[in-house]
């Protein structure tokens, strides 16, 4: 077992039309990626670059189980929960960045 956390976060586009879940050790840097378009090719190609919402996780192996969970969930139950989080859906890079 890893003794350093996890994150799960949600990146999204300005219209919020697409959703992209993934894992990260390190929210500040992994949400800078996706910020300056340095993330994955998915969120580049649809340009993901706003953190909507995130969890923290003791372990990064719980953060993959609820990466794997969060994904299969259809759109609306991801909505519901980001919305439970962050009503507004504003970008929360600011709040993150200062994790560093």
């Amino acid at each position: 077992m890893g003794a350093k956390g996890g994150y799960v976060y949600i990146v999204s586009n300005v219209t919020r039309s697409t959703l992209y879940i993934g894992i990260t050790s390190n929210l500040a840097e992994r949400s800078y990626q996706h910020k300056f378009e340095e993330g994955s090719e998915f969120t580049k190609k649809y340009h993901c670059s706003d953190l909507i919402y995130y969890e923290f996780f003791e372990s990064i192996e719980e953060a993959i189980e609820r990466e794997k969970v969060l994904k299969k969930w259809n759109r609306q139950w991801k909505i519901d929960l980001i919305r439970e989080q962050n009503p507004l859906f504003k970008d929360l890079y600011d709040e993150v960045a200062e994790m560093k």
